[in-house]
């Protein structure tokens, strides 16, 4: 069966981010199971609207900044499509302008809805939290929460990064019988299998009784607050282990680390933005991979899934989103956030386990096969497509 998707998302290729490269596999890995795939996306910076072709996507970046006029120029677009349409939209509440406050978006997302369109939410992030003492902040989470009910009454059905959003958005159902499915990221960097690259990554940071300790991920302030903790036990004093940093962002982390303890200069490593092809050999060079986070490890981490598809051991911690499987598995080490001193610990025993990380390894990429690939997400997609569902009692 041949299916016909719209995908709407804040951020697509050459576009960066997270959402862009996720949604760009969605839309190809659909395209290449023979559907019909159009993505509506903001148009670059300072070029005009334009629609295009890619590995089989038609792209219309049509969006602009998805001010009321925008939403009205793609609505119109829409209706000279076959209905009724399926919308797939990746939803980030900050994506979507307005100062992550666009409720004309959602309403109009519901008016699509009440026509005949079939909504489906990829729900990446749910909102902002309430924090006592930001009254700006809280009043974005609470236009927040009233897009949350209005796109609840516009979607046929929610798909879910993680488990636990359900738990934040299915209040705001108000009652409404709503369909939550678990679909979690995929890894974004496909796997270079190339023996001779990872041996000359290897020698340019490391000699042949030194360890490499990778991390990869975004380095906002939290989760690199918590890396850089463990970073001088488990690099300084001597000890031969050297920590690259891989990704955008690592740069001014190695900068900070090493103002504060020049000692450990030529210990840590920052590799700046790669492509994909570099980013997956200097992964293969890793002989464990530390990639703590604040709120734990959960199936919405790309950086995680990306060390999972390349069969790395992983030590991570354990935190308020974190789902059952990783402690579970065999693939990964599970550290409590608040037990610093235990996540060195358990990465040095890793480090110091030959056989323990290739045996972490071959579990990682199991686990990542059975649970986590490209393919695994657009059968998911594509099966409940066959099915025909909605909010019951949909309200205003």
């Amino acid at each position: 069966m041949n299916l016909t998707w719209h995908i709407i998302t804040p951020e697509y290729p050459p576009q960066p981010g997270g959402v862009s490269d996720y949604t760009r596999l969605v839309a190809t890995a659909l395209a290449a199971a023979g559907d019909e795939v159009d993505v509506w996306c903001p148009s670059r910076q300072g070029e005009v609207a334009d629609v295009e072709a890619a590995d089989g996507v038609v792209i219309h970046r049509n969006f602009g900044d998805f001010s009321r006029s925008d939403i009205r120029r793609v609505d119109q677009m829409l209706d000279q499509f076959e209905g009724p349409r399926r919308l797939l939209v990746q939803w980030v509440p900050h994506g979507f302008g307005k100062r992550a406050m666009n409720l004309p978006f959602c309403w109009w997302l519901l008016s699509r809805a009440r026509r005949g369109d079939r909504v489906e939410l990829m729900v990446h992030e749910p909102f902002l939290e309430f924090t006592k003492g930001f009254r700006r902040q809280n009043a974005v989470a609470l236009v927040h929460r009233l897009m949350t009910i209005i796109l609840l009454r516009a979607a046929s059905r929610v798909w879910i990064s993680i488990p636990a959003w359900e738990t934040y958005w299915r209040p705001y159902a108000l009652g409404l019988k709503q369909t939550f499915s678990w679909l979690p990221v995929v890894s974004n960097i496909p796997v270079v299998s190339d023996p001779v690259a990872v041996k000359a990554v290897r020698s340019r940071y490391v000699g042949n009784e030194d360890s490499l300790v990778g991390h990869f991920g975004a380095y906002d302030r939290d989760n690199t607050s918590l890396l850089v903790a463990a970073v001088a036990p488990l690099i300084g004093n001597g000890r031969k282990n050297v920590l690259l940093l891989l990704g955008r962002g690592g740069e001014r982390v190695r900068d900070a680390l090493i103002q504060k303890q020049p000692e450990m200069a030529d210990r840590v490593h920052a590799t700046g933005a790669l492509d994909d092809v570099d980013l997956s050999v200097h992964l293969g060079a890793c002989d464990v991979m530390l990639q703590p986070y604040v709120d734990g490890v959960s199936s919405r981490r790309g950086s995680m899934m990306a060390a999972l598809a390349h069969g790395l051991p992983v030590v991570t911690t354990s935190g308020r989103l974190t789902e059952p499987l990783w402690a579970e598995s065999e693939a990964v080490v599970v550290v409590p956030v608040e037990n610093v001193a235990g996540l060195v610990e358990t990465t040095r025993r890793l480090l110091a386990d030959v056989e323990g990380r290739g045996r972490m390894g071959r579990s990682a990429k199991a686990l990542y096969a059975e649970r986590f690939d490209v393919r695994v997400i657009i059968s998911a997609l594509r099966d409940a497509a066959a099915t025909v569902e909605g909010p019951k009692e949909p309200g205003f």
